[in-house]
Formats: structure tokens, C-alpha cells, sequence
């Protein structure tokens, strides 16, 4: 990754949407603390990879800008404060990294010093969203910014489930959502400057409400009382979708025939030992409900490999989950051990082991998602125009490229031609040619 010298207030994002989204208010705080010379890494922490590659990208900008401001940010640095304040970087709390003050820089007798060196306690209520690691603190939503062509809306953080390999309530703390209210207003923001597709996102998105008495279809069904065309929603837990929210899943236009699962393994005593709280026939069963209903539903997954004490036969039903449930938009990876996490205690496979299986995870999902994407050849599709003039993606997330450009952020009806690789190449469509 290489760090621009050029832009002084540099906010660089890893991992999830909901990173990408906060990332804006990052951006947002430190334009508002007047910093100069400043790069944010908002970091993640989700495997041992993405924490390195946080660590590379400070060590780097450390030695590439000696004269600017490194700040750290997100899961990592809440996780591993120590180790990046010993790099020479500041070290910006979860919980603070949408306030200005996280990045005002004060002059005291002609030396900088930072008023949030360490992290900042919460209080400020007019930057654009401040996380609370405090259970009952409610979260206010992210809004990435206008350059995308869709907008990522962040409405929940934290986790209250105790998954054996996540970190992740040790980074965010216990589930919190944001109002009905405030998403709202946040969905109108996006709407108002011309996005048309807007995609629900969260740490455990499944959970919102649980809070405040909300739930997520209820939220669902307030945001299509709004003018969005194209709504789609990230990583659900399969075992909180409940009859009003699979009904919007399946039934609604607007919310898009893409539904992606945090089903982490395929096998039922990993599930066991990972603490998730449904099963593989239960994951099973509800894909095959959901393509009842909705035949053009594609399917994504969320899948570790090498779990401890995965052997050979639980990974295989791993391996055979990809085409018995569809799955052809896969998020794997290697487990990697978390500090402080139970799973970090259990035999290991071992890395290589870990990193072979998760390489034949992912040639089993190329192959059925290119499958796929072949079946689509000579169908119409909608696809919404990415900033590119060139590409996109249509309805059910295939990714498409155009044969001649496009108005960027729009929403265009197309041929899909022949698959290059992971992509479709697709020809605009006039109306006449749709009527024919």
C-alpha cells in the first residue's frame, strides 16, 4: 500500500464496510481539528493478517513522512495500543475516533502535543458519530462519503455474543444501535446527494434493535418508506433472520436478491466449539427456503479454515457447505489466534495447515461462482454505475463491465455478455431494446 504524499489529511481504511463507513467521520474529525499533516490509519483486527498489514502501513508511513502526524485507530489499536504507541505512532481510541479533539494538535511552548495521545474520553455530541465501548451508550450512524456511487450506513457496532475466535467485543464492546431516527436522517443525507443504492451495515447487523426494542426488519421497512432504490444489507448471523425480516429478503424489489451469512464452518462440532448458534442443516435449510422464495437470490458466506481441532473430515463438510448451500460470493480465511480468546487455548492445526485449506475454499467458490456467472450470460440485468463510468454490479452483486461508458451513479438496465474472469461484460440497453 503506499502512503500519498500529496494529500496531508490522509484517512486509510481496513477491513469491514462498517470501517469504511466510520472512516468518513474520521475523515470528517480531523478536517474540523485543523490538523495538517496527518495520516489515519483506522485499522482492523479481525485475523493476525490484518492487524501485520496495520503494523506495515504505520512502520511505512513512519519512514516515509517523518515530519507528519501517525495516528492509529479501530479494532487493532484498541486491541494492541502498547505495540503501536512503541512504533512512535498516536494511538486513538475506538471510542474517540469520530472526535476533532482525537486530532487537535496544540502548541505549548513551541512543542506539539496532542490532546489525545492515549484515546479521549466520550462527551462531544456535535461531530459526526462517537463510539462507546460503554454498555447503554447508544451509537450514532457512520455514512461513508460521496465517493462512492452506493453509500455504506453503518447502524449498529459491537458484539454481545461470545464466538470463541472473535476479538471482535474486546475492540467494540457489547451490541449498540443507532435510532430508527438518526439512520434515517443519515439515509436522507445519501439520498439527497444522489446515491441510489444504500447498503445496511454493522458488526452484528442481525442484532439491531436488541437494544432499544427495534429489530431489523422494522428498520428495513423505515428506510423503504424513503425514495432509495437499491437496498442491500452485510453480514447477517443466519440464525436472527426471522420470518418479517426473510419476508423483505424475499418479497421486497428494492432490497436487493443478495443475502451474505456469517456461517464461519459447515461442520457441527466446529460450529459447537466456535459457540455459533445455529447448525449446518439449519444453514442448509434456510438457503433452500431462500431460493424457494426468490429463485435469482445469490448467496454469500463468511467461512474460516483451520479452526482448532478442524481435521479432515470436519473440513470437508466445510468444503461440500459451498455447493450444497450455493455459495458463491465467499468471504474465507484462515483462523488466525486472538489474544485473550478461547479459541486461542484449543489444539491448533497449525497456520500452513490453516492457509492450505483456506487456498481450496476459495478455488472450490471461484469455480462455483465463474459456474454462476456463466448461467447469467444472455440475461438483462439493473446495474448501478460505479464512479468509473465502467463498471458495476447488478442486482444479485455480479460484478459487470461495460462495453461503452456510463453516467457515473446511475442506475442502468444491460445485456449481460460473456464472463471475463469474475466479471460480466455487459451492453448498455436502450428502452427499445428492452422492449424487445
Amino acid at each position: 500500500m503506499s502512503i500519498p504524499l500529496v494529500d496531508r489529511q490522509e484517512v486509510v481504511n481496513f477491513g469491514c464496510r462498517l470501517n469504511i463507513a466510520e472512516g468518513e467521520g474520521v475523515r470528517a474529525a480531523v478536517k474540523a481539528a485543523g490538523a495538517r499533516d496527518t495520516i489515519v490509519f483506522n485499522s482492523c483486527a479481525v485475523t493476525d493478517e490484518a492487524v501485520r498489514q496495520a503494523r506495515q502501513a504505520v512502520r511505512r508511513a513512519l519512514r516515509e513522512r517523518p515530519d507528519a502526524e501517525v495516528v492509529v485507530t479501530g479494532c487493532a489499536a484498541e486491541l494492541e495500543r502498547d505495540a503501536f504507541a512503541a512504533m512512535g505512532a498516536r494511538v486513538v481510541s475506538n471510542n474517540a475516533k469520530g472526535l476533532a479533539e482525537s486530532y487537535r494538535i496544540e502548541e505549548q511552548n513551541g512543542a506539539s502535543t496532542s490532546s489525545a495521545r492515549t484515546g479521549l474520553a466520550d462527551g462531544s455530541t456535535h461531530q459526526p458519530f462517537a463510539l462507546s465501548l460503554s454498555k447503554g451508550r447508544p451509537y450514532s450512524p457512520a455514512l461513508s462519503g460521496a465517493d462512492h456511487a452506493r453509500a455504506f450506513l453503518g447502524v449498529q457496532t459491537g458484539c454481545s455474543h461470545s464466538c470463541t475466535f472473535c476479538a471482535t467485543v474486546m475492540a467494540r464492546g457489547t451490541a449498540r444501535s443507532a435510532s430508527v431516527e438518526d439512520v434515517l436522517a443519515s439515509a436522507s443525507t445519501a439520498l439527497d446527494r444522489g446515491q441510489r443504492e444504500i447498503i445496511l451495515t454493522g458488526v452484528d447487523l442481525a442484532s439491531y434493535g436488541d437494544d432499544s426494542g427495534t429489530t431489523l426488519a422494522a428498520l428495513v421497512e423505515a428506510m423503504l418508506a424513503l425514495p432509495v432504490e437499491r437496498l442491500r444489507l452485510s453480514s447477517l448471523d443466519p440464525d436472527r433472520i426471522d420470518d418479517a425480516l426473510f419476508a423483505l429478503l424475499t418479497q421486497e424489489a428494492r432490497v436487493m436478491p443478495h443475502v451474505h451469512l456469517s456461517l464461519q464452518a459447515g461442520d457441527d462440532m466446529v460450529l459447537t466449539r466456535m459457540k455459533r448458534r445455529h447448525r449446518r442443516a439449519d444453514a442448509v435449510r434456510l438457503i433452500e427456503r431462500l431460493k424457494a422464495a426468490r429463485a435469482d437470490i445469490a448467496i454469500g458466506a463468511d467461512l474460516i479454515a483451520g479452526f482448532p481441532t478442524e481435521d479432515t473430515a470436519m473440513f470437508a463438510n466445510s468444503l461440500a457447505l459451498i455447493d450444497d448451500c450455493d455459495i458463491v460470493f465467499g468471504h474465507i480465511f484462515p483462523y488466525s489466534p486472538r489474544a485473550g480468546t478461547p479459541a486461542a487455548l484449543m489444539p491448533q492445526v497449525g497456520r500452513a495447515i490453516a492457509r492450505e485449506r483456506a487456498a481450496t475454499l476459495r478455488e472450490a467458490n471461484a469455480r462455483r461462482r465463474q459456474d454462476w456467472l456463466d448461467v447469467q450470460t444472455g440475461r438483462t440485468a439493473s446495474m448501478l454505475v460505479e464512479r468509473d463510468g465502467r463498471t458495476g454490479h447488478a442486482e444479485n452483486f455480479a460484478a459487470v463491465r461495460l462495453t461503452a461508458p456510463a453516467a457515473p451513479g446511475t442506475i442502468i438496465d444491460v445485456r449481460l455478455g460473456v464472463r471475463d474472469g469474475d466479471r460480466m461484460v455487459a451492453t448498455p440497453l436502450q428502452a427499445k431494446d428492452i422492449a424487445a
